[in-house]
């Protein structure tokens, strides 16, 4: 099985430009590819892990990966999948962010002897002449094609800025500058991305001609990692400041039953093999796949030293067999405390469990709060420093717990 057909196995592919051309390409190792990371945020998330995996795949296959830090394109904002514009970012910010996203990246792919390339699209970017790129590229794009697009359409009812909608050709010399000066022959992305980089192909065939085209080769990866990497509301972060490796191995264990054997198709390196018997798994046994699922990706992003310690927290919590060294824990000072105690209200907020009062107040009256091993029912429960200073085990609902220590 080549490469190729193991990402079909796996449900990676979503639609091709040129299937026959893209299986050869792969298969042997030909491929110059590139995927794109805006720098929105100064850590990857868990939604990245399809991107990132993908690029590891294919370069463990002998094709040669393009990071793109999209620090250029970032000025701009991309309105694919979104309901309105994105905040603005300052170059400071936006060059932060990629740094941080750069480092995080070399967990998963090898830069070493010009095996990968990471590249910034402010360098031809930043330098455009407005006038002279319009001159150049906006004649090859028609504004009703681009209306037409998903990526706009589902926007101009609530507004358009005309800023976004220069992103499609943005995008769009991305690959053609690629395809020019580093011989990047093919592109992945989320099946939101469709229409951008339909773009990028198009604009390569009109301006370098039909003998280009049949070497610009678009792949698209179905838009699954777009859904992961979110839990009540927030982002599950690869930078272990934002999300402990605890939270992230706890956040993979408790998938759903029905996306747990697509999640390890997706998005771990065990054989397909192993992957097809364990398909066949029901009922409890679910719970051990969660289990590999967990292991295997805080693994892959904090080593195997975290990964066992997440692991051995999460079977003593759940077991009853008591507290772990290593679970989340909450450190509190004395001048957290009000008149030397804590309500547990604030000690909810606190932690990050709840993200109001009013939040807390709703899952206390509800019965998802306990302390140690009782309900707390009563929101003007309180602890006071001694209890603080033994530690508390707070928990809002069944999976969702820090430790509470006063230092």
């Amino acid at each position: 099985m080549g490469i190729y057909e193991e990402l079909v196995a796996r449900g990676l592919i979503a639609q091709v430009t040129n299937e026959e051309t893209i299986r050869d390409m792969l298969n042997n190792g030909k491929a110059v590819f590139y995927i794109g990371f805006d720098c929105t945020a100064d850590s990857l998330t868990a939604g990245h892990f399809m991107a990132l995996t993908l690029m590891k795949r294919l370069q463990m296959a002998g094709n040669k990966p393009i990071a793109l830090i999209g620090d250029g394109t970032t000025m701009i904002g991309d309105p694919s999948g979104r309901t309105d514009m994105r905040k603005m970012l300052t170059k400071e910010d936006i060059q932060y962010n990629a740094e941080c996203f750069k480092r995080q990246m070399q967990n998963f792919i090898d830069f070493s002897d010009d095996k990968a390339l990471m590249l910034y699209n402010s360098e031809w970017l930043a330098p455009l002449n407005y006038i002279e790129l319009l001159r150049e590229v906006g004649a090859c794009f028609s504004v009703n094609n681009m209306l037409r697009a998903e990526c706009y359409k589902q926007r101009m009812e609530r507004g358009l800025s005309f800023l976004e909608f220069n992103y499609m050709i943005m995008q769009s010399y991305d690959f053609y500058y690629m395809f020019q000066h580093y011989g990047c022959n093919m592109q992945f992305g989320g099946d939101d991305q469709w229409s951008n980089m339909l773009g990028g192909t198009e604009l390569i065939r009109k301006k370098l001609g039909k003998d280009a085209h049949a070497m610009t080769i678009t792949l698209l990866t179905d838009s699954q990692g777009k859904k992961m990497g979110k839990t009540a509301g927030n982002a599950v972060w690869l930078d272990p400041n934002k999300t402990s490796p605890f939270d992230f191995y706890q956040y993979w264990r408790n998938v759903d039953d029905a996306d747990v054997m697509k999640c390890i198709r997706m998005l771990t390196f065990l054989p397909l093999e192993q992957i097809e018997e364990m398909a066949k798994w029901e009922g409890s046994q679910l719970n051990r796949a969660k289990e590999i699922l967990a292991f295997e990706l805080t693994e892959m992003v904090h080593g195997k030293e975290e990964a066992l310690k997440a692991e051995a927290s999460a079977k003593a919590l759940f077991s009853g067999a008591g507290e772990s060294d290593h679970m989340p824990t909450t450190e509190l000072s004395e001048a957290d405390l009000n008149n030397g105690s804590m309500d547990i209200l604030s000690l909810l907020v606190r932690s990050g469990l709840c993200s109001t009062r009013s939040d807390a107040r709703r899952n206390v009256q509800q019965g998802g709060v306990m302390v140690n091993d009782d309900k707390v029912t009563d929101i003007a429960a309180s602890f006071d420093e001694a209890v603080l200073r033994r530690g508390l085990l707070l928990r809002r609902g069944k999976k969702n717990f820090q430790k509470i220590l006063l230092k």
